[in-house]
């Protein structure tokens, strides 16, 4: 897809596209722009299994999440290199989110037992996701959830803990045999385990479509203001639209951090379904 803003008339005169502008600044990309400077990441040849082709190729939105998962190593790892009694300033808000994952999503979903078993996965989960929603308002980086490849490979590994965990709990057979009620007519039973099979991955699909359209959309609403600067060709409408995005850009703040809680009681919650399919 190009990249160009610019599309041409019958007449051959450029005119600005803003379908074209908002594509442009919210598509993963080979190249990072960093303060003017435009890098160029590192390319690959695909790579097939199966049949399948691979990209490996380092993107922006790979970028993203390696800084991502280094703040956030760097940062946790400083913070806890010496235990405190009572933690103060941000390793004191580190665990009052913490105990927010566990007190009030591990637990009521998946009971005591395993609720404290699960915290440290999901506290890591909604501090992952959390990063990556607030370093994409950060004009050198990417929103990386606003990638349907990101947003699936997070699903992915909710779906697997659904039925690892699963079946742990309830065993092989127990765990696909919980999935259909215990009083339905044997006729049914095939189409009920059919529908309950398709519904472990309509689960995942739900959380990464729920996650990836609610971070691009945000970030298309600003785009497409400022996009009306170049399209009108006038500073003038600059005196409402950039209110308009500074507006929009700070609700982000807000919807990134619903949507880091939304995914990870979701997960933790379809997790206890799968362990406890009678409740």
């Amino acid at each position: 897809m190009s990249t160009n803003v610019l599309s041409f008339s019958p007449e051959g005169a450029e005119t600005p596209n803003l379908g074209e502008f908002i594509i442009h600044h919210l598509q993963d990309s080979h190249e990072w722009n960093l303060f003017g400077y435009h890098v160029h990441l590192p390319t690959f040849e695909p790579v097939y299994l199966f049949g399948i082709k691979f990209d490996l190729s380092i993107t922006l939105h790979v970028v993203t999440m390696w800084f991502a998962g280094l703040f956030l190593v760097t940062v946790l790892g400083r913070l806890y290199r010496k235990p405190q009694l009572v933690p103060r300033g941000l390793a004191a808000l580190v665990e009052s989110i913490v105990l927010f994952v566990r007190d009030e999503i591990a637990v009521p979903n998946l009971g005591a037992r395993y609720g404290k078993v699960f915290t440290p996965f999901l506290s890591t989960l909604f501090l992952f996701i959390l990063t990556l929603n607030l370093m994409g308002l950060i004009p050198i980086f990417a929103t990386a959830t606003g990638n349907i490849s990101v947003t699936a490979s997070l699903a992915l590994i909710t779906f697997a803990m659904m039925n690892v965990y699963g079946i742990k709990e309830n065993g092989f057979i127990g765990f696909y045999k919980n999935m259909v009620p215990h009083s339905v007519p044997f006729l049914m039973i095939p189409l009920l385990f059919f529908i309950e099979i398709l519904g472990l991955f309509t689960k995942s699909f739900a959380l990464a479509m729920r996650l990836f359209a609610n971070m691009i959309a945000g970030h298309a609403v600003i785009f497409a203001f400022l996009g009306l600067i170049i399209v009108l060709g006038t500073v003038l409408v600059s005196v409402f639209a950039v209110p308009f995005a500074v507006f929009i850009h700070f609700l982000e703040l807000l919807v990134a951090f619903i949507q880091a809680y939304i995914f990870t009681m979701l997960t933790s919650l379809f997790v206890g379904m799968a362990m406890h399919p009678e409740h």
